[in-house]
């Protein structure tokens, strides 16, 4: 059974919002324990427990909030080497579109990186010119179905590769479903 933590800070809530999508998305791939926690809460022994991580961000200054930085830099530090080829994306909310949500993202995944977790963008639309391919981003909170569908299609996606890599449900990595789906519109 793979296991995926949402992790996430939050000071308006609006990324916490976010968050609680990813999960709901990440739920959709049987087979998959999900846990939802927010950076306050969290212990290294949540991100030793995950086999995929989702981490959320308001984006400050264009970058991750300096909670969350601080809780890779000082509270699971010590986990550098130890998380090695585990699967991690990332998601943040900012005040304003232009507000650097994507920076915020790849920021993040700079982090993640440096910790040797594989990271990953998604090439799928969720709405006319929306995609998320440096992460799920918003401005402000999730309002509009495509702004809702990438949080959870984030998350569905994270859970997948899991599902792929720590599973063995080849059936479920993007190049199968896909080369499926196109059967199926041939027939």
């Amino acid at each position: 059974m793979g296991k995926v933590l949402v992790l996430y800070d939050s000071a308006s809530g609006n990324t916490k919002k976010m968050a609680e999508l990813v999960a709901k998305g990440a739920s959709k791939v049987a087979n998959t324990e999900v846990r939802l926690k927010s950076v306050d809460d969290a212990k290294p022994e949540d991100i030793l427990w995950c086999d995929g991580l989702a981490v959320g961000s308001p984006t400050n200054m264009g970058v991750l909030s300096w909670n969350m930085k601080r809780f890779w830099d000082e509270t699971v530090s010590e986990l550098w080497g130890k998380v090695d080829g585990k699967i991690a994306c990332a998601f943040s909310s900012s005040g304003g579109w232009g507000g650097g949500a994507e920076i915020a993202c790849m920021s993040i995944l700079t982090v993640l990186m440096n910790f040797g977790f594989l990271v990953f963008g998604v090439t799928d639309y969720v709405g006319r010119k929306f995609t998320l391919h440096y992460g799920a981003v918003i401005a402000g909170e999730p309002r509009t179905d495509a702004e809702m569908a990438a949080c959870e299609r984030l998350g569905e996606r994270l859970a997948q590769w899991v599902a792929v890599f720590f599973d063995g449900r080849k059936d479920l990595h993007p190049v199968i479903t896909r080369q499926g789906d196109e059967e199926d519109e041939e027939d």
